[in-house]
């Protein structure tokens, strides 16, 4: 299983940046978590837009989804240049039903749902959610091919649900969008520290921080979260690779 960090910024990308994206690859298969902007034209420095097999959506804020009208596009040229004509499928959740239904496009996109309560199978994958804490529908996800584990928070205050959800993880992704000495439960999200916390708990073995703020020094980020973390703690980065064999 190897996962490289496409974008990382929370809310917009910083030049030449992207907002929140990671590629995850099982042999010849290609996941995309969420979409956010800017992340189809950093996605093609890894590998070509009709190599990937699905997309797997945490919720439809812009900064995780802005790129699913481009890629759409992108796939229905395709089909016409490269004789790309299967459907890539775009999961998402539907309690935001508008936004779910954009999913599909022509030929080129498929929108399916998946059950927050339920297990979901794509290729070598299969992923857990878990509802997060934020101003609209979101769900962390767990996903392993059978041998390693990675758990993505997405979007979220800390909720102690997330020490079970993450137990025992060899890569925890976990939004970073305040410091220590701030608060973000109202915005709904977390500091380096609240993250360490559930990694340490959790007994997980590389902490990634992402969803990364624009303002300050993001090495206390990583500083503060060494506090309470024992274990690595990485700051994303674009190309950033982990690979677990």
């Amino acid at each position: 299983m190897k996962l490289r960090v496409i974008g990382f910024w929370g809310g917009f990308p910083a030049v030449n940046e992207a907002t929140s994206g990671y590629l995850l690859e099982e042999g010849n298969y290609r996941m995309l978590i969420d979409c956010g902007s800017a992340v189809l034209s950093k996605l093609q420095e890894t590998i070509a837009i009709e190599e990937l097999d699905s997309v797997i959506l945490s919720h439809y804020h812009h900064d995780h989804i802005a790129d699913i009208g481009p890629l759409q596009f992108a796939r229905h040229v395709l089909s016409f240049i490269k004789e790309v004509r299967t459907p890539l499928p775009i999961y998402g959740h539907t309690l935001d039903r508008n936004a779910f239904d954009k999913l599909t496009y022509k030929e080129a996109t498929k929108g399916l749902k998946y059950e927050p309560n339920e297990s979901l199978t794509l290729g070598p994958f299969t992923i857990t959610f878990l509802k997060t804490i934020h101003p609209v529908p979101c769900f962390a996800m767990r996903i392993t091919n059978g041998h390693s584990t990675v758990v993505y928070t997405a979007d979220s205050s800390y909720q102690d649900e997330f020490i079970t959800f993450s137990k025992g993880a060899d890569l925890l992704i976990s939004e970073s969008s305040f410091y220590s000495n701030q608060d973000g439960t109202n915005a709904g999200h977390m500091t380096s520290v609240e993250a360490a916390n559930i990694a340490e708990k959790a007994g997980v073995k590389h902490l990634l921080l992402t969803h990364l703020p624009h303002y300050g020094d993001h090495e206390m980020l990583v500083k503060d979260a060494k506090d309470y973390f024992k274990g690595q703690v990485t700051l994303a980065r674009t190309g950033f690779e982990w690979c677990e064999l």
